[in-house]
């Protein structure tokens, strides 16, 4: 049987009060840690996708595919490879201001890692990085010894390569 791999799950759900607490459960009850969530509007009015990443056997991550769409809200679930995707995270990195003015290399720092500087005051400054989980690691990892006070970093956002034809989906089963 295959090892276990990361996958990126989408759901495509009405966003009713407490949907999301039962697809975490369905996540919990097969002992899966989730590894990132995130939920957003979708390209259709008042539709919510919701990305969760996972790391999992696909025989295992089938079956929370078919549990998932058994929720009245969800209108459709699908999974996929990273190979089969095109997924970035976004971080924020609120770092002393004396580590920008005291410190030259931070400012290479920034510039090769390819982030940019959001906002500074005289306390603190904020950089902010798009990229693959390692990328965002690796800033906080260089960061680090400049005075990092806050970090935050999103789930995965992500779009399939191929077209998921989710319009097509609604327009069958709901859309009426």
């Amino acid at each position: 049987m295959k090892d276990k791999e990361k996958y990126t799950v989408s759901i495509y759900a009405e966003n009713n009060i407490g949907l999301l607490n039962r697809i975490s459960a369905i996540f919990l009850k097969r002992h899966l840690n989730i590894d990132s969530i995130n939920s957003s509007p979708s390209e259709i009015n008042d539709i919510y996708r919701f990305v969760i990443v996972v790391t999992v056997k696909e025989n295992l991550i089938r079956k929370v595919i078919s549990q998932i769409e058994k929720q009245i809200e969800v209108i459709a679930a699908f999974y996929h490879t990273d190979q089969e995707t095109i997924f970035q995270e976004s971080a924020l990195y609120k770092v002393k201001s004396k580590s920008l003015f005291e410190e030259r290399h931070i400012q290479n720092i920034i510039k090769n890692s390819h982030a940019k500087i959001v906002t500074v005051s005289p306390k603190f400054f904020v950089i902010e990085k798009t990229g693959f989980r390692e990328d965002t690691e690796k800033l906080y990892n260089d960061l680090a010894p400049y005075g990092l006070l806050q970090f935050v970093r999103s789930g995965r956002i992500s779009v399939t390569k191929e077209p998921m034809k989710i319009t097509e989906i609604l327009n069958k089963s709901y859309i009426k």
